[in-house]
């Protein structure tokens, strides 16, 4: 299986919040019991350069990656895949476009779920 392609944009100084629902072919969830995630976010994919890293140990501000989804009462076993930049965070991104990937982990077994782009908007009000 080949990642998904999907593009997004983060607003500087904001909290971001993005839920994904990972489903198969007939729409039905995808159980994510014992999965763990990761995601970086880097200039291209090749960069040695880390802009901002994401995983399933929430950091003090809360960014993240998180399976119980954002909205509502949902477990790992409804597919729900929560990404969170607190918005401490997103205030120390300054870059206009850059690469991501989101991996789902499990033992040894790695998924590249999503990959895409991701763009900026900078905040005026600080």
């Amino acid at each position: 299986m080949a990642a998904g392609r999907y593009s997004f944009e983060i607003e500087q100084g904001a909290t971001f919040l993005r839920e994904i629902l990972y489903q198969d072919a007939t729409g039905s969830a995808i159980d994510l019991t014992g999965f763990s995630g990761r995601m970086q976010i880097r200039p291209y994919p090749t960069s040695n350069t880390v802009y901002i890293s994401l995983s399933s140990s929430l950091q003090p501000d809360g960014t993240g990656i998180r399976f119980e989804g954002l909205y509502g009462n949902y477990s790992a076993s409804q597919g729900r895949i929560g990404l969170i930049i607190s918005a401490e965070s997103s205030s120390a991104l300054s870059f206009c476009q850059a690469s991501y990937d989101l991996e789902l982990v499990s033992g040894s077994f790695v998924l590249r779920l999503l990959e895409g782009k991701v763009r900026i908007s900078n905040n005026t009000t600080r």
